[in-house]
């Protein structure tokens, strides 16, 4: 063999490498983000390639983890859906999801679930029938590595003029700023509204002076993938609205064991009352209205008395307080003797007469019928200490100032 065969053989060796090397190229997987390098008969009349336009986009990367549970879905550019498949990873539990009007884009019809590891597959095809695909498998956030905020009062309620908006987060929160920053609140009366922070996991709002009767508030959640706490993140994002219905405050007035109530500027009703007794004063303050129940069981020793009572029908029982203050039917007094108007007989409550059973034509019933969640108490004139901010819904207890104050925005 010559010397020019030998370099004639060389070359052909060399070139079939190349294109070995060039196909291994061009095998590639799908990812989060991928389009179809062919389509049709793959030429376009010159010889190379047809690419599609198309770009499939899932937002949650693949093998990523602290995916979010509300934002997860697909989007395409330069093209439309053609499929979008979702599963539970493993167990191939299939997740639905709608697709929007113009094909661009898909997403599940409901939240995720956090900690769980999902797929989704999707194909698409640009304006010239060229197909794009995506696929992608991840994990949504964790528990552990998330945080909620539990929050009163809940949408389409109608509630009194002293209702704040109160958020409970399960999780300590480190970064104050962060997570109140993507919490507004709004009315549509135009007053400044301020949030307070109550340590580290409780967040309220409230204006100046009560809501204005017949307003609209509105609370937008925008906290999901917002780090409340070192690797903590916020998973919540939504939009909530509640109505302020007509103003009504109740002053109990110690002294003379009379509640007037007040209902938009008007008295509208007294009512003989029995505050607490002289060993167990009901607490001065403005109080609200947190949950009202047709009947409860009250018993002593839940909240630091012995087993002075344990009374399993409480009727008509409306709570003040975190610590066990509530306004209620009493039907238990002595009936020879009754207190209302006279005297202080209770552990810290306000009692109103009442039946057992609660069915009665009574001031308790007429109280309970005519009262919202959010309706103000006022107890003033009793030789207990005025209630704690944030011993139940009671921000109103704080001066505007120091309220401000306790804003991390």
């Amino acid at each position: 063999m010559t010397t020019q065969d030998i370099s004639a053989r060389r070359a052909l060796v060399a070139c079939a490498a190349l294109v070995v090397g060039a196909l291994t190229l061009t095998a590639c997987g799908g990812s989060a983000s991928a389009d179809d390098k062919s389509g049709g008969d793959g030429k376009d009349g010159t010889g190379s390639v047809k690419t599609s336009v198309a770009k499939v986009v899932i937002s949650a990367k693949d093998g990523s983890t602290g995916a979010s549970i509300n934002a997860t879905g697909v989007k395409v550019s330069d093209g439309k859906l053609t499929d979008v498949k979702m599963t539970v990873a493993g167990a191939g539990t299939a997740v639905p999801g709608s697709l929007s009007a113009d094909g661009t884009s898909w997403k599940p019809k409901e939240q995720l679930e956090r900690g769980t590891k999902y797929r989704i597959s999707a194909t698409a095809k640009d304006a010239n029938g060229l197909p794009a695909a995506a696929d992608s498998t991840f994990t949504t956030v964790s528990s552990d590595n998330s945080f909620i905020g539990t929050y009163t009062p809940d949408g389409g309620a109608t509630v009194g003029v002293g209702m704040p908006v109160s958020f409970t987060f399960d999780k300590e929160i480190g970064d104050k700023k962060a997570v109140q920053s993507h919490i507004s609140v709004a009315s549509s009366s135009g007053q400044e509204v301020v949030g307070h922070w109550f340590g580290s996991q409780r967040l309220d709002f409230r204006p100046d002076d009560y809501w204005k009767a017949g307003s609209k508030v509105t609370m937008k959640i925008d906290l999901d993938g917002v780090e409340g706490a070192n690797g903590v993140f916020g998973v919540q994002k939504k939009t909530v609205t509640f109505t302020v219905g007509r103003s009504q405050v109740s002053t109990v007035d110690v002294n003379t064991q009379t509640m007037t109530v007040v209902r938009d500027g008007e008295t509208v009703k007294s009512i003989p009352i029995s505050a607490g007794s002289a060993e167990n004063p009901t607490y001065n303050g403005k109080m609200v209205i947190s949950e009202k129940s047709l009947q409860t069981h009250m018993d002593g020793s839940t909240v630091g008395f012995g087993g002075e009572y344990d009374i399993p029908d409480v009727p008509h029982a409306m709570r003040l307080s975190s610590s066990g203050t509530f306004i209620h039917g009493n039907y238990w007094y002595l009936q020879g003797n009754p207190p209302f108007g006279r005297q202080g007989t209770s552990h810290g409550c306000v009692g109103l007469r009442d039946v057992q059973g609660g069915q009665g034509d009574t001031p308790s019933k007429w109280f309970y019928d005519h009262s919202l969640i959010g309706d103000v108490v006022v107890v003033k004139n009793s030789p207990d200490d005025t209630i704690a901010p944030d011993n139940g819904l009671n921000g109103w207890n704080m001066g505007w100032s120091e309220w401000v104050a306790g804003s991390a925005v």
